[in-house]
This record gives C-alpha cells, structure tokens and sequence, in this order.
C-alpha cells in the first residue's frame, strides 16, 4: 500500500498537457504573456525560455488586460519579448517525510547542506494548506517547557500556542530561536529561516544551532537575495512541514524568522500584481494572507499533535505599532517584547519582561507560580518607575518600603533574568530561585523610621499697656 500510495503521488505531481505562449510585456520583476489566459489560473506554475537555454520557473500572481501576469522564481537574465513561454508545471505540493530531520532545504524542498539525497513521503501535502476547523481543534495543552528563565516564569509557552518576538534588528532574536530550539521539550523543531542574511545562515546552524538542536530540526531557508516568490514559499514550506509532523502525532516547535520579511516579500509580488499600495506601501494581499500563515500553527485536531508557533517580528524603527507588527500582535497568543536598551546593558536575552505578554496566563500556572511571578513583577515595575531618581540620587531610602525592596531584589532579578546561549533551566528550579529572592527581600524588610513629632508652637506673650 505504501508503494502504490508513492505511485499515486508520483502521478498526481506529473505536468498535464502542455500550452504554449510568449513573453510580450516585462515591466521591474514582473512579466506579461499572452496566448495562455485561457488555460491558466491564478497559482499556477509555468517556465520560460530565456535565450542563453535556461529555464525560469514563474507563478501566475495575477491577469491584467487579457495577460497573465507571471513572477519569476530565479533570475529574469536572459528573458526577453517573445520568449516562450510553456505552462502545465505542477506547483503548490510537497511531499516531506522523517528523513527530512537533520536536514537543511530550499523553498523547494532540495536539499542545501551537502549531506545527498533527502527522501520523499508517500502523500502530498499542499503548500498552502488550511488551518483545522475551529470546532474540531482542541485547546491550547500544558506548559511546554523551554528551559529559559525568562520566558518559563514570566511569558509562559503552551503547547498549541502562537507567541510572537518583536524587536529591532541585532537585538538577539536569532539566538533566543536558538535557546528554544536547543532546550524545548518539543518532539521535532521546523525552524523557517525568511529573508535571512546569507553569511548567518551557516552560523546560526553551527554555533546557534548546534548539533544537537539540529539533529531534530528541520531548517528550510530563503536567503534574503531570493526572489520574493521563494522567500514566500518558504514560509509556506515551513508550514506545510510542521503540519506533516503534527498530523503524525507529534508535538512540534514551529520557528519562523521572520514573519515581516514574509510580508515585504508578499508586498513586492502584490505592487507587481498591480493591487494599490495602501498603509506604508503594503496592498491588502499582505493583511489578508498573514492570518492565513500565522492560524496554520495551533493545536491540532483530536488524535494529532500540536504547533507551537514562534514567529519574529522586525520592527521598523523600534515603531511597534507600526502596520505589520500591530496585525500580527491581534493575531497570535501573547508577544515577547526585546529592547535594544537591554541589550545594551550586555543582559541577554534583552526581554523587556514588563512589556511582554502571554496569553496562556493564568492558567498555565499553578496559583503559588501566578503568585511569585506577579510578585516578582511588581518588583520590576516598581523599580523602573523609580530608576531616574535612583540613578540621579534623589531618592533617600527608606522613603518608600516599596522602593526600597525594589531596589535591594534588582540585582538579583536582572540576573535571574540574564542566561548564556548554552545554559538551560527547568521552570520548577526558576520558581525556586524567584522564590528564594523574594524570601530573601522579605526578611530584611524594616519599618520606615517614624517621622519627628512637630514642635509646638510657643504660647504668644501678652501685651502690656
């Protein structure tokens, strides 16, 4: 059943017939073909000759004036007017599988890190798959446990649940993905690497990642020079592989970085299209089809595992209520919030924990754990209020015991907080050493000295006549 179920998708990925058209229009990354609008539809997959013999694989985003408007998948060098063009390609299907683990793939699922050959699965899965029925999904699981401090105790991650990370570009986010990836008690790792700087690619496998994040990672990369088309279906592919994990019963840890390079990417092949720019240069296209991404992640259906979804988001400018980041925040379960100002500090993972919100709470802690984290909390808040004054020395202590415990726990906080690339920790021993520094505050606290009684005023002296 097996061979004949890998036959069936063998057949199903076969090209149909073939039709032929030509280039006649190639305005920036966009062309324009005619003779084929009667046998295409929008998402289809075509080639075209370019002179020099090569063939460009191009998707149809679009029809304008009787032409179908194509974007290409590799370079346009060589694509000029009356270029043939040939349609009847299959797109928009891939076929992962376990030997996927450990391995490095394009946006097309071919192998990147030299390792041979990577095997096929015995179904097609869609790209573009939709998310489970609401009523048959189940709710979000337990705590998933990620081994860091910071985010166990006080932005907590379920199983099943969509947390965003919203930062500035060099502030860490890559590395953070890294910790989780590393560390979580996730069964597999599909970690989508969207628009990412070359050079980092193989340090953040190696040093980031590291062998043993890797051997149950699957790593699907579009480098930031990709055209839009592949750096968009990476995102697709990092979904479609989570959902083939989740479908096999496994709990899976879905990374993307980073979901606004999806959306610049779906801007560029909107504006090519010929849809209207709107708020900051982004057609609708970008706000109708994040939804469509991001809900992909979540708990799965009755008998099938979860996606546990982590997806950065770069904001522009330190702006995070600028429209890419806002859609995001409304969409998904709670956002981490990074600071370049932590970071500057040299605390690492620069979490702005004040800032950051899970939506899993409270329930995903017990009320002792609900209790040290508001606690711990308020310690935070309560110092940086004050920390101006504190810095500038015009607080005098004892003034306020509520200031004064913030100030004598802040050390301590900020290196609860502060935890190296490598370093894991079990949430129980989080909320041991949370609980330990707020005993440890506690039990120096002492009583604001009385203030003086004041001075009666004399009795005033009578007048002599």
């Amino acid at each position: 059943m097996t061979i004949l179920a890998g036959l069936l998708a063998d057949i199903q990925q076969l090209p149909g017939p073939f039709f032929h058209g030509q280039i006649v229009t190639c305005s920036g990354l966009a062309l324009e073909a005619e003779g084929l609008e009667r046998w295409l539809s929008v998402g289809d997959g075509c080639r075209v000759q370019a002179r020099d013999g090569r063939s460009v694989p191009c998707e149809v985003v679009g029809f304008r004036q009787g032409r179908a408007v194509l974007l290409p998948l590799a370079t346009l060098e060589g694509v000029g007017l009356g270029s043939k063009v040939e349609a009847g390609t299959a797109m928009g299907l891939v076929r992962p599988d376990e030997s996927w683990l450990g391995r490095v793939v394009d946006a097309f699922g071919k192998p990147m890190d030299g390792k041979g050959h990577i095997g096929r699965g015995d179904a097609n899965r869609p790209l573009r798959a939709p998310p489970p029925p609401a009523f048959e999904r189940r709710r979000m699981g337990e705590r998933l446990e990620t081994g860091i401090r910071v985010i166990d105790a006080f932005t907590p991650l379920c199983r099943g649940q969509r947390l965003g990370i919203f930062a500035g570009s060099g502030v860490g986010k890559s590395t953070l993905l890294a910790m989780l990836a590393r560390s979580s008690a996730a069964d597999v790792n599909v970690i989508g690497l969207i628009g990412e700087r070359g050079r980092e690619v193989q340090e953040f496998i190696q040093d980031d990642l590291g062998p043993e994040g890797l051997a149950r990672s699957i790593v699907i990369v579009a480098t930031g020079d990709e055209p839009a088309l592949a750096r968009r279906q990476a995102a697709y592919l990092t979904m479609a592989v989570a959902e083939y994990f989740r479908d096999a019963g496994r709990d899976v840890l879905c990374l993307m970085d980073s979901v606004t390079r999806f959306a610049m990417a779906q801007r560029e092949i909107g504006l090519s299209a010929g849809e209207p720019p709107t708020t900051k240069g982004y057609p609708p296209s970008v706000f109708a089809e994040l939804p469509r991404l991001l809900e992909r992640a979540g708990p799965g259906a009755e008998g099938t595992g979860d996606i546990t979804g982590v997806f950065t988001v770069l904001v522009d400018g330190g702006d995070h209520d600028e429209p890419v980041a806002d859609a995001v925040r409304g969409i998904l379960d709670g956002h981490i919030v990074m600071d370049r100002k932590i970071a500057e500090r040299g605390r690492y993972p620069a979490i702005d924990v004040l800032k950051s919100v899970s939506r899993a709470l409270p329930a995903c802690h017990t009320e002792a754990e609900n209790t040290t984290t508001s606690s711990a909390r308020a310690l935070l808040s309560r110092y940086e209020a004050m920390e101006e004054m504190i810095r500038l020395g015009a607080y005098r202590a004892g003034s306020d015991m509520e200031v004064d415990r913030a100030i004598k726990a802040n050390p301590s906080l900020q290196e609860f907080l502060r935890q190296r690339k490598g370093e894991s920790t079990a949430p129980a021993q989080s909320f041991a050493v949370l609980d330990a520094i707020l005993a440890d505050v506690a039990a120096t606290d002492t009583p604001p000295p009385p203030e003086p009684e004041p001075r009666k005023a004399a009795a005033p002296r009578s007048k002599r006549g």
